[in-house]
């Protein structure tokens, strides 16, 4: 489609010459004589550039540039004048004039001036549409999903992303909160700064203080430097504290403090930092129920819950799982280099049958495995039934405790137990236990401490 092009002098036989050699170079043209007659067909038409003279009736065509970009705000303005003026050309510049030429000139001279200021216009018409693609298929396309939940959480996600306010992501392990946790900062204003993440979990209790607000040096022993804290290293950014259900009820006044005053005091020290952080919270535990029990402060959890994300489980959302499948084996398949996975419909039907207590990380894992020892590329429902077999009997089935015997010290046998029997099937290595387990290395080396397992001494056991 032909440009557009409005020219505003008001020498009707200049104007004229002007107009004519425009459309001579296929171009649409409009013309007017005086600045007011240009902002109001600026305002009508849908212009590309605006050719305006500086020496105009009534309104001087430098006067009449901020008119004409609220008129017409995406076309560009080139002015011309008959005065070889640097001041009115740096005038009509700053006013937010492209670029101007004087009169007299070459028509090779204007259609260089003119298809400079097009092709301009033309790329900025391409960055926005990049910019639109990858709203579209950038973060937000990372969340798999087409059924209703799904879209809620897109949806809420959206609203949520470009606010400043802090965000508390509840759900079962395996449903992606750190995956929403990192579309949110990737979509705020703070994409730029760090996001810093931490599991309050995962931590030992006697170091979480300092891992979340620094110390100075000589703080306790070990403390050889000063070190900043994770609400430090965030500064300007996000901070993501995971698992913030186990956050330990003796840090959660220092914790509500430093949310509340944007300041942390460092281990050992006596001078406040203050620090410009949005906060993302996560937990898989019922924060209510934990308040109600008095395991969680109930300031802390209203101050956190400002905006609120609840991932569904994927036995609630099994209308998605044929999507995630694919999704996932089209990224094994690229990551093993062989020829492309694809899902049998009987493996879809059995895959819709489990109920998946891991989630979505579940799923994830047993297609991994499938993947590895299937026959072919063609994913089937006895490939993918020998996978969720081996994970039924990696994790026997609870029993009971015996009558008298306390819930939280059976509960807590039955942990003891399952981290020496992965622990022995890992042969004493603790980062492949952790992953038999479905947890981190840094949780697996909190829970021998919990339980005082020593793992050479699991292994002499045998």
């Amino acid at each position: 489609m032909a440009a557009r092009i409005l020219v505003v002098d008001d020498d009707a036989a200049f104007r004229g010459m002007l107009v004519e050699a425009l459309r001579d170079k296929e171009f649409e043209v409009e013309e007017a004589g005086s600045a007011e007659e240009g902002i109001s067909l600026a305002g009508d038409g849908d212009f590309d550039l605006v050719l305006q003279d500086v020496m105009l009736p009534g309104m001087s065509g430098i006067e009449a540039i901020p008119h004409l970009k609220r008129a017409a705000p995406l076309a560009d303005i080139v002015v011309m004048t008959a005065f070889s003026s640097k001041d009115s050309a740096v005038e009509a510049l700053k006013r937010g004039a492209y670029d101007y030429f004087t009169k007299p000139f070459s028509l090779a001279e204007m259609e260089v001036v003119i298809r400079r200021a097009l092709e301009k216009r033309r790329l900025q018409g391409q960055v926005q549409a990049l910019r639109t693609t990858l709203d579209r298929e950038g973060p937000l396309s990372r969340i798999i999903g087409q059924g209703q939940a799904m879209l809620r959480v897109k949806e809420m996600v959206q609203r949520v992303a470009g606010l400043d306010a802090d965000v508390l992501i509840t759900g079962e392990s395996g449903t992606g909160k750190e995956l929403i946790a990192d579309i949110l900062h990737a979509l705020s204003p703070r994409a730029a700064a760090p996001f810093v993440k931490l599991n309050c979990a995962a931590i030992p209790e006697n170091l979480l203080e300092s891992e979340l607000f620094g110390h100075e040096k000589g703080a306790f022993t070990g403390a050889t430097a000063a070190r900043r804290g994770r609400f430090e290293m965030a500064q300007g950014g996000s901070i993501l504290l995971d698992e913030i259900g186990d956050m330990p009820l003796h840090l959660q006044p220092k914790l509500l403090r430093a949310v509340e005053q944007k300041q942390v005091e460092r281990v050992g020290g006596s001078r406040a930092v203050t620090f410009d952080v949005r906060i993302i919270a996560a937990t898989n535990q019922d924060l209510r129920e934990r308040v109600e029990a008095k395991e969680f402060r109930a300031d802390l959890y209203y101050r956190l819950n400002v905006a609120a994300i609840h991932l569904p489980p994927l036995r609630e959302r099994k209308e998605d799982l044929a999507l995630l499948a694919d999704f996932f084996l089209d990224r094994i398949g690229r990551r093993m280099g062989g020829e492309p996975l694809s899902l049998a419909p009987d493996g879809l039907r059995l895959l819709q049958a489990q109920d998946w207590p891991g989630n979505v990380r579940q799923l994830a894992n047993a297609l991994e495995r499938t993947a590895i020892f299937a026959a072919s590329g063609r994913i089937t429902a006895a490939d993918l039934s020998q996978a969720l077999q081996r994970r039924a009997e990696a994790v026997p089935e609870a029993a009971l405790p015996e009558p008298g015997l306390p819930l939280k010290r059976a509960v807590n046998e039955y942990e003891k137990g399952l981290i020496v029997q992965a622990l022995r099937r890992a042969g004493g290595v603790q980062t492949e236990a952790a992953r038999l387990l479905g947890i981190t290395a840094k949780n697996l080396w909190n829970k021998l401490q919990k339980h005082g397992l020593d793992p050479a001494a699991c292994l002499r056991a045998l």
